[in-house]
């Protein structure tokens, strides 16, 4: 599979300055979803990259640090669980890519963005690629830097409340992690239009 296909394209075209986007934390029960929007240098090579999912953590925080110092430009995009809750999850990452991609474009002038799967309205021209993790070098970047940014904040839960084990499951709705909100209730920052919190709250 060639993972620069699309920049290739673009490239020959005479398009530089591409954005790849992608977002995470669309299944977990607790915390915000995080997208990010990178630009890589022409000629960018990252021998194992790949979707984030597939790499291994250590590799993918070796991944992320050599991401941030060869890139052209990056951003972050997080909307919080409260906002999920009123805007639905779907609507939520659509504005946490569009965050991502207008604090790019403070730094540097886009001239395409490659989506992994949504659509977007943008003042950009843009390409909506299904699998554009796995299949586009600028969204696996950016599923990797996405990826770190939102393990963090889970990590810096974890140490806060580490009866929930977030550090483990990251918000995902595990059977320990299910258990652990059953036994010790909800803290500020879960979902609770998710099915499983739900539980918890109608429960109660």
């Amino acid at each position: 599979m060639d993972l620069y296909k699309y920049e290739k394209e673009l490239y020959k075209n005479g398009i530089k300055n591409i954005g790849g986007v992608d977002e995470v934390g669309r299944g977990p029960l607790i915390g915000p979803v995080v997208a990010s929007c990178v630009v890589l240098p022409k000629g960018f090579i990252l021998e194992g990259l790949n979707d984030s999912k597939k790499i291994s953590e250590k590799k993918r925080d070796l991944f992320y640090s050599y991401i941030l110092e060869n890139c052209l430009a990056y951003g972050i995009g997080i909307v919080d669980a409260k906002e999920i809750d009123e805007i639905n999850i779907y609507e939520a990452s659509k504005k946490a890519m569009i965050l991502a991609i207008n604090e790019v474009q403070k730094q540097i002038k886009l001239n395409h963005v490659l989506i992994d799967a949504m659509k977007l309205e943008l003042d950009v021209d843009s390409t909506s690629i299904i699998k554009g993790d796995a299949n586009s070098i600028s969204i696996a970047a950016a599923s990797v830097v996405a990826k770190v940014t939102r393990d963090k904040m889970m990590y810096d839960l974890d140490k806060l409340y580490p009866m929930y084990e977030f550090g483990k499951h990251k918000g995902y709705p595990t059977k320990k992690h299910i258990a652990a909100i059953k036994e010790y209730g909800l803290i500020e920052g879960y979902r609770k239009t998710y099915g499983p919190v739900k539980e918890v709250l109608n429960a109660n």
